[in-house]
């Protein structure tokens, strides 16, 4: 009888899986919390909203949240323009309430993380009040103030990615000041020792609280050039693309210096144990893998969002892979994001039924994954009619499809009024669809995306491959995507079909046999493979093989 040759795996696995921490093994779950869950019936999701909804996290299996900003604010940016970084936003309840989530959270055996924005402030933060009075003011340098240029327009053409010019005339100071988004969110300025020891205190008052790690936003934005050097036309910009792509941003973003920042919250986290920092990176996974830095002391979780951004075509998507895994540091660990509240939602990019596809592949590659509200019902964007658009970005450029109010509306509960995500009337409009697709419905079928969800957690928990695992790339061709994860004696393969085609699929150099363990409907549990893979239409199968 033939073997199926055992391929060397590309990556090499720690011996023990007690050598491997939380937010390596675990899943990350991000909420949107004006959007998860409403408990006082003014339409808006909150803190303890979130603590009624936190067994249901349980029972699917993650084993971490992530939550977005809930500070004081003046909510132009929906909270990322934070006027308080040390506070609760009585919309989304007090500090008591947080003190209680993080305790319910913990008496789960689940982590928090929260998300801290110190890029910019709003600019009614009481540091740019101060900033702004006058340029004698101790705080004059919190910010990134410039005189005009010659002619007495902005000194420079840095953009905002929101649209129009990032910067801002201020009489009192006689200045512009700079904002990489919002003309309300001021942008920090982290090269002034006195502004990074005051971000470190914002870490520090939650460390203390309890916290277990921090999702640092636009954190490829935080440095600026020191020369305040023009940035060079895009020639990729066409008619209707965001007006920000006009420019190449060299001198705005990703500056070296960045990385002294990170490196900075990395050694505070350090000092407070086992904690995690991730970064929003939006940008080639050649630049991603630096934000891990020297000797792998910046960020834990610099993020991946090449899944994101390409095309859903497998062999694109091996590619994208595998160049992740060559490139990425010595001992660093893989992270995946498939979806979050600035992107559409999966099953709008990719289909209802590639979704399911997009579920195996994200619970089943080496590294931790993060999982964006809803997807596990197979959410789509909800159109929002324009005189409902309430997302800057949207308000700011029309008639480009910016808005991104479609991805981050109420979360689908049951099938009563307003999918019981509140009481009141929503922030933004349900899904017509929430009668059929929500929580308590899907968790009664066997067959549903969620119940898919949940069966990828517990293999994903049961099987130290996947969790702590090697990956090893298995050849195919056209639509289909192959690898195996590998721990001790154990392998499993997994095989996913990007097409709606029966497709039978025959490794290279092996003769693979064994038993499904999972497949995207759960039609072919047990089933035996003995050499050649029959692939149903947009299936997705994990083989334990022999």
């Amino acid at each position: 009888m033939q073997q199926t040759p055992k391929p060397t795996p590309i990556t090499t696995e720690r011996p023990a899986a007690e050598q491997f921490t939380w937010w390596q093994k675990g899943v990350i779950y991000e909420i949107y919390v004006r959007s998860f869950k409403d408990s006082n019936g003014d339409g808006i999701g909150d803190l303890s909203g979130i603590a009624e909804k936190l067994d249901y996290l349980r029972w699917m299996g993650v084993d971490a949240i992530w939550l977005t900003p809930f500070y004081p604010s003046p909510m132009k940016d929906f909270g990322y323009d934070i006027s308080d970084y040390t506070a609760v936003d009585a919309m989304f309840g007090t500090i008591d309430d947080f003190d209680a989530l993080v305790r319910e959270t913990h008496q789960r055996n689940m982590k928090i993380i929260l998300d801290v924005v110190p890029n910019h402030t709003s600019d009614q933060h009481p540091w740019f009040l101060e900033s702004k009075s006058s340029r004698d003011n101790p705080k004059r340098d919190w910010y990134l103030w410039h005189d005009p240029s010659p002619d007495g327009g902005p000194p420079n053409n840095w953009l905002s990615v929101l649209g129009g010019t990032g910067w801002e005339w201020v009489e009192e100071r006689g200045q512009y000041y700079h904002h990489a988004f919002l003309i309300e969110q001021p942008d920090l300025n982290l090269r002034n020792p006195e502004v990074m020891d005051a971000i470190l205190e914002v870490f520090r008052f939650w460390l203390d609280r309890g916290v277990d790690g921090f999702r640092v936003d636009v954190m490829w934005h935080m440095i600026k050039d020191a020369q305040w050097r023009d940035n060079p036309p895009n020639p990729d910009f066409k008619t209707g693309m965001p007006t920000y792509d006009q420019f190449s941003p060299v001198y705005s973003t990703d500056q070296p210096k960045t990385h002294e920042v990170v490196a900075r919250f990395r050694q505070l986290l350090d000092e407070y144990g086992d904690k995690v920092l991730i970064g929003e990176m939006y940008l080639p996974v050649e630049k991603v893998v630096r934000y891990y830095g020297a000797g792998n002391q910046g960020a834990h979780l610099p993020g991946n969002f090449q899944l994101l951004l390409i095309d859903w075509n497998a062999r694109k998507i091996a590619l994208e892979i595998d160049k992740y895994e060559g490139l990425l540091p010595e001992n660093a660990w893989p992270n995946w994001v498939f979806s979050n509240h600035d992107r559409p939602r999966v099953a709008t990019r990719y289909g209802k039924e590639q979704a399911r596809v997009a579920a195996v592949l994200l619970l089943t590659l080496r590294g931790t994954p993060t999982i964006y509200y809803g997807d596990e019902l197979g959410l789509q964007n909800v159109p929002i009619p324009e005189d409902e658009v309430k997302d800057p970005q949207g308000l700011l450029m029309p008639g480009l499809g910016l808005s991104r109010d479609p991805q981050r509306t109420p979360m689908q509960w049951n099938d009563a009024e307003n999918a019981g995500f509140t009481t009141g009337e929503p922030w933004l409009r349900l899904s017509e669809k929430y009668a059929e697709e929500n929580v308590e419905k899907q968790q009664q079928d066997p067959a549903s995306i969620l119940s898919l969800y949940h069966q990828l957690l517990e293999l994903r928990r049961k099987e130290p491959a996947l969790h702590i695992g090697a990956y090893t790339p298995v050849p195919a061709h056209g639509p289909v995507l192959a690898y195996i994860r590998s721990s001790g004696e154990t392998r499993l393969m997994i095989v996913l079909n990007f097409s709606n085609e029966t497709i039978e699929f025959t490794p290279e150099r092996m003769e693979p046999k064994g038993t499904i363990l999972l497949q995207t409907r759960n039609e072919r549990k047990g089933e035996w493979i003995n050499g050649n893979i029959q692939l149903q239409s947009n299936e997705g199968v994990v083989i334990k093989l022999d």
